[in-house]
């Protein structure tokens, strides 16, 4: 089997599993944040380590939400069990980046990472993402090429798979829609939340002999889980947050 083929196949293999990879990351948190010298690093160290984990998580929430709420039904968009794709996405958020939801998870993920306060963690977190996400990206675009053929390659030969190009930007046709945010985000928004509540307990526990995380934490989580429980509702329950026209 050529390199391509078998690093497809295992992109094939690695889509299935890609979202336990946020539960790999907080326990390889663990051990990271107990071996980490908070005592010593600099007030500015952790000043600049938090804004950082803080804007990549903006960014990354904002990408996801633009890519999510412009994707039209049926679309090489957001598709979680198998490769699926009745029509080509090429304007708005893909007119500048081939994989925007993938570039999103990074900064979610790196934002969380860079809270942990240790820069070599977000270097081999980076370096990981890339070896498991390149291979998914090989097998969409295998399946996306094979089934759209020049028009696939006209396209990726213009808009890059992962740094976006802006100067690329053409509008889409899909009005942004907050219901498909809200619709299918809010599972993200939670997991975020808790991540953070996540490392911040075991910060405390291993460094400052605190068994709970700070008030402003505990209060984050109980309103996100309010809101998480809320939309959940919502979108099963009723018809609210439906449209025909989105996934």
């Amino acid at each position: 089997m050529s390199l391509h083929r078998s690093m497809v196949a295992q992109g094939l293999q690695l889509f299935k599993y890609r979202g336990q990879i946020p539960v790999l990351l907080f326990i390889m948190a663990i051990p990271v944040i107990y071996f980490s010298d908070y005592g010593t690093q600099p007030n500015w160290y952790l000043k600049l380590m938090n804004g950082c984990s803080v804007l990549c998580v903006i960014a990354g929430f904002a990408v996801r939400a633009f890519t999510i709420g412009t994707t039209p039904k049926g679309t090489s968009g957001r598709n979680t069990k198998e490769q699926v794709a009745e029509s080509l996405n090429t304007l708005g958020i893909y007119s500048v980046v081939r994989h925007p939801l993938y570039l999103g998870n990074y900064l979610m993920w790196i934002g969380l990472i860079f809270y942990c306060k240790n820069i070599g963690f977000v270097l081999l977190v980076t370096t990981m993402y890339w070896l498991y996400y390149e291979r998914i990206m090989m097998a969409e675009e295998d399946f996306i090429g094979k089934k759209f053929g020049k028009f696939y390659d006209e396209w990726s030969s213009g808009v890059p798979a992962f740094f976006p190009k802006f100067s690329n930007y053409r509008a889409g046709n899909v009005p942004f829609s907050i219901k498909s945010v809200l619709r299918r985000e809010y599972s993200g928004f939670l997991a975020t939340v808790v991540g953070y509540v996540f490392i911040d307990w075991f910060i405390r526990y291993f460094h400052c002999g605190k068994f709970l995380p700070r008030n402003i934490m505990v209060w984050a989580l109980g309103v996100s889980v309010i809101i998480t429980l809320v939309l959940k509702l919502l979108k099963k329950q009723t018809k609210i947050l439906e449209e025909s026209d989105r996934s």
